[in-house]
């Protein structure tokens, strides 16, 4: 019998086949509709709908639903701390079945190193992951990257079947004014180009669009879901553990639209992931909104497939890749087992999972990332100027605001020591630096921030986005000192001082962003971090280590510090610290 004469007859349901899902009642998210029936699957590919007569395996599900795999369209590994073995068996135990990453974290430490990394760790895994080269490394001129990758460094990716788009295009301006090194990125032959351009007018969207790029993560507002709607943009509703949009946009979408809404993640923390979960997480919050679960579930499947280029994903049809989850409650989305082609990977219900425990890719050549040059503790000091005799001075100062990444640009009075500036305990301003730490140049960026509710000890961190150096806060250099040469010992992590003590570190030794350990020690160190920088005054309304890591990004307002100094965001470029 020819191989197609044996395809059609599998479809036709008159040979035996792998497995076949009885008494399902399928999500089917072609019709829009819920029907009970079968589906037949072999050689991991759904092979139909309707009635088969024979399988080696049977399995009755008595009525429960069945949906296609989540697809998760846009999100960082690095993000979450965990090695790339780890993040996708949580995700499976979630009912992810595909994510398509992005990993510009670590390709702006490690390069095209980083990017293989990711790569090799996941090719063996029993997922769907698939890579959207990284567009911009560095993402600005105003900090130092490990890493500067252009057009020609990204090539030798392509014939990864992995490979399939160009990641986050964050340099909008540089889009649309055509300039050549990013010309050259946009005419990749890749399946789709993803955005990400929060506050471009909506003239400038017009020419954005044009160059072939077609998502867009960062809306904010309903109005600029709808301003991408009507130029053809496919809108990722986002709701991450720092940016949460997904509630705020849902007005935005209609029966008409919803084709082309998908949901994403960005980043999501550990302890998020273990608490609430992904993707399913923002499939229960849709639709305890009221949405309809039916046209939630397709933005979770279907929609991300299309709109990314997937069509072997996101149904459950003839054809299809047999990647689903069994539910046993829609409206609650309560997950019971999760297969991936046809093999079941995670079960036990939304309270109780098993997941896959995955063996370990090399991390060898990836643990060497931070290389400070010749660093002292003089280099923490502020000069006030040449007034040797001034008593206190006029300085910027970051000031940061409660559930937000942007900061305030602050300018405050502050007390004067032997021509130094210092912190200023009372008005709950600490000194805050960033070292740089891939070429060993030295160079070291200095200011001072208020709000984050420091009253004594330091806070460091090697996660700093999105050139991630090594980023420090404390109200003492001495602490300072200390933090920072515990995050050089760790080869990256985070961590928290007290006087002479370190009270809590969490080493991170891939590119000093991500840890080989499993998610719930992990997520159990990360609590008991949160609990002590608490105790060392930072407001309960701050996540510490994330406001930390997103202060020195120089492309969200009003005030950023990285490696070269203070950062103008509004006129993106440096300026003085003391006035």
């Amino acid at each position: 019998m020819s191989s197609f004469k044996q395809r059609m007859d599998e479809a036709r349901g008159l040979v035996k086949i792998d497995m076949v899902l009885r008494r399902a009642r399928l999500v089917n998210v072609f019709s829009g509709e819920i029907h009970e029936t079968e589906i037949g699957i072999h050689e991991g590919n759904f092979v139909g709908i309707g009635k088969f007569s024979e399988a080696e395996k049977e399995l009755d599900l008595c009525g429960k639903y069945v949906v296609p795999g989540l697809i998760d369209g846009h999100v960082h590994i690095e993000s979450s701390l965990l090695c790339p073995e780890e993040f996708c068996s949580l995700l499976l135990s979630h009912g992810v079945t595909t994510a398509v990453v992005d990993p510009h974290e670590i390709a702006n430490v490690l390069g095209v190193k980083g990017i293989r990394y990711i790569l090799d760790s996941t090719d063996p895994l029993p997922f769907n992951t698939f890579v959207a080269l990284p567009s911009c490394v560095p993402a600005t001129d105003l900090e130092t990257s490990g890493a500067r990758l252009g057009a020609k460094d990204l090539t030798e990716f392509l014939p990864h079947p992995k490979v399939i788009g160009l990641g986050e295009v964050m340099d909008y301006l540089a889009v649309i004014e055509a300039k050549s090194n990013m010309v050259e990125k946009l005419e990749l032959p890749v399946r789709f180009m993803d955005g990400h351009a929060p506050g471009i007018s909506s003239q400038d969207l017009n020419a954005y669009f044009l160059a072939g790029i077609h998502t867009e993560h960062e809306c904010s507002t309903v109005e600029e879901v709808r301003e991408r709607l009507r130029r053809g943009f496919h809108v990722m509703l986002r709701e991450g553990s720092a940016a949460k949009n997904l509630l705020d946009l849902l007005p935005a979408v209609t029966s008409e639209n919803a084709g082309q809404c998908l949901l994403v993640t960005d980043d999501r923390h550990p302890r998020d992931l273990i608490l609430e979960g992904s993707i399913d997480h923002l499939v229960r919050l849709a639709i305890g909104a009221g949405r309809d679960p039916i046209q939630v579930i397709q933005m979770a499947t279907i929609n991300a497939a299309r709109a990314i280029g997937l069509p072997h994903l996101g149904a459950v049809a003839p054809g299809y890749q047999a990647d689903f989850v069994i539910l046993e409650d829609l409206n609650q989305f309560d997950i019971k087992e999760v297969y991936w082609r046809g093999m079941k990977q995670s079960g036990g219900g939304n309270r109780r999972r098993e997941r896959p425990r995955f063996p370990r890719f090399s991390i060898k050549g990836l643990t060497e990332s931070v290389h400070l040059a010749n660093w002292s503790l003089n280099k923490l000091n502020v000069s006030a100027g040449t007034e040797l005799e001034a008593t206190h001075a006029m300085v910027r100062v970051i000031g940061v605001q409660e559930h937000s990444l942007v900061t305030s640009a602050l300018i405050r009075k502050l007390p004067v020591e032997h021509g130094f500036v210092q912190t200023a305990p009372t008005q709950g301003i600490a000194k805050i630096a960033v070292l740089e730490r891939h070429h060993e140049t030295g160079k070291v960026g200095i200011g001072f921030v208020e709000g984050l509710g420091l009253k004594n000890g330091a806070i460091a961190s090697t996660v700093a986005h999105d050139s991630h150096n090594l980023v420090v806060v404390g109200m003492s250099d001495e602490e300072m000192n200390l933090a920072i040469q515990t995050c050089v010992e760790m080869g990256g992590g985070l961590c928290l001082v007290d006087k002479d003590q370190v009270i809590g570190k969490l080493p991170l030794p891939i590119a000093g962003l991500m840890t080989d350990q499993e998610v719930e020690a992990v997520a159990q160190t990360l609590d008991e971090l949160h609990k002590k920088a608490h105790l060392l005054g930072i407001s309960e309304k701050v996540d510490p280590f994330m406001t930390l890591a997103f202060l020195s990004l120089p492309v969200i307002p009003e005030l950023k510090l990285t490696d070269l100094g203070l950062v103008d965001v509004d006129r993106f470029r440096l300026t003085e610290t003391v006035l």
